[in-house]
């Protein structure tokens, strides 16, 4: 299920049974639910797909500081290769090679095929002549929610920014 904050900003996915529970305690209203029914002993309730918080939840914007996923990598340069476009074989490449002095961080990794990847090897886009299409940076917020659901269902696509 998609969380909304008060402000309908996209903060967090979480299960069925949490949805259902920030429901029956007042704390989160349904914005788009699903035609499948959910029983208990004593209520039905229909599936919840979009939720909204009724209070605002300060959330902090600490992408930087967020870790580093091969998942996060490929969706935040949507799961295609910077160097060569494709979308198959995808790993993870430096663009300053760590043996260079290139950190670990968000604006020097980006997403390459396994053949760009070798091509490059051990040398700086300059030395290899393999210039990212896009330069690295770090991801928005939104971007861990596309992480999270190997799906994006299309009652969440209205409330998602895109990608770009």
């Amino acid at each position: 299920m998609l969380v909304l904050n008060a402000t309908f900003e996209p903060i967090n996915v979480c299960t069925v049974r949490r949805a259902i529970v920030l429901l029956l305690k007042s704390r989160a209203e349904v914005l788009e639910q699903g035609a499948v029914t959910l029983h208990s002993e004593r209520a039905a309730f229909a599936r919840p797909f979009v939720i909204r918080l009724t209070s605002y939840v300060r959330v902090p914007r600490d992408a930087h500081r967020r870790k580093i996923t091969r998942r996060a990598v490929f969706a935040r340069d949507e799961w295609r290769c910077q160097y060569c476009g494709a979308r198959s074989n995808l790993t993870v490449d430096h663009v300053i090679p760590r043996s260079k002095g290139g950190p670990s961080s968000w604006d020097n990794i980006v997403a390459s095929c396994a053949p760009c990847n070798r091509r490059k090897g051990d040398r700086t886009p300059a030395q290899a002549d393999m210039h990212p299409y896009r330069a690295p940076r770090q991801p928005r917020a939104e971007i861990f929610i596309h992480v999270s659901s190997p799906t994006i269902p299309q009652a969440w696509r209205a409330y998602l920014p895109t990608l770009a």
